[in-house]
């Protein structure tokens, strides 16, 4: 499994990572949500070991990542960026993480190319930026890792080849049991592939829960009052957003919906009505609470 244990990561007197805890348990897809520059691909190139936490501790079944062969052996990492592999062909870049994976399966890596289609004598900068994901991803899951970091790795692809790369690595997880970790602007995506996410906001772990208790805590309600209401009047709440709009009350607040309903009735509405969120919405309140402008959200 992946332990983080209050894990710091500075730049100069910027805190990135801020006394980050998390266990991902072995077999799992975690998804890590957040704002630009929250830290999300500092913490994910943290557990790849390209960067060593200033303290605590990033460790992989036991051990810490950091500087350690065998391990990083066990974990492939897609970054954000594939620049780095522009003047290489998809052939080449097969022999060079060849060499440095053992556990490297060539008839996997040739089912995937001929399942997508890319040329393996062509360079990664004749390809699109689509294609360029592809090639990565698919030599990512020919390593047969033992845990995949993706760093808004499926940005770029078309929504065919979204399900195609997608089912590679669900496929991968049912075969053996790889944990993913990956971030993405696509909440949508996180919501359909994860079943646990976290929330990180200036470089802080806001929460970390399982997606099913994430959308059942935070709910919406439509209520009408006698009386104008503010979160004031809710004390017992964690109220993330309250406006009113003629004479309907909305309510966004945190602790699921019975404990929710039970507070809301102590003010008598007229009308009480319960509307699930999308985790895009959720996301949106959740940082609202953290003070963040939603209305500068890159959603």
């Amino acid at each position: 499994m992946i332990e983080i244990k209050d894990c710091v990561m500075r730049f100069d007197d910027i805190n990135a990572v801020d006394l980050v805890s998390v266990d991902i348990p072995e077999g799992s897809c975690y998804g890590l949500l957040g704002s630009n520059g929250a830290g999300k691909s500092t913490l994910l190139r943290m557990l790849a070991g390209v960067y060593r936490p200033v303290s605590g501790r990033v460790m992989i079944d036991g051990e810490d990542v950091y500087d350690n062969v065998k391990i990083k052996e066990r974990v492939f990492y897609i970054s954000d960026e594939t620049s780095q592999f522009s003047d290489m062909t998809l052939g080449a870049m097969k022999r060079y993480y060849a060499t440095f994976y053992k556990s490297f399966d060539n008839e996997l890596f040739g089912k995937l190319v001929d399942t997508v289609g890319l040329p393996l004598d062509k360079k990664l900068h004749e390809f699109s930026k689509g294609m360029r994901r592809q090639a990565v991803v698919i030599c990512g899951i020919a390593c047969r890792p033992k845990y995949l970091l993706l760093d808004e790795a499926l940005d770029g692809l078309d929504p065919t080849m979204r399900l195609i790369v997608k089912k590679m690595m669900i496929d991968a997880m049912l075969e053996r049991e790889m944990t993913i970790v990956f971030s993405s602007h696509n909440l949508n995506e996180i919501d359909e592939f994860c079943d646990r996410v976290g929330l990180l906001h200036n470089g802080k772990l806001i929460f970390d829960r399982e997606l099913d208790n994430v959308k059942g805590d935070v709910i919406k309600v439509q209520a009408s009052f006698d009386k104008e209401i503010t979160a004031d009047d809710l004390p017992g709440l964690e109220v993330l957003h309250i406006d009113r709009t003629g004479s309907i009350t909305y309510i966004i607040a945190k602790g699921g919906s019975e404990k929710i309903r039970a507070e809301i009735e102590k003010l008598s509405p007229k009308v009480y009505d319960e509307i699930r969120l999308t985790l895009e919405e959720i996301f949106v309140y959740e940082m609202e609470g953290q003070g963040y402008d939603s209305s500068a959200l890159d959603r």
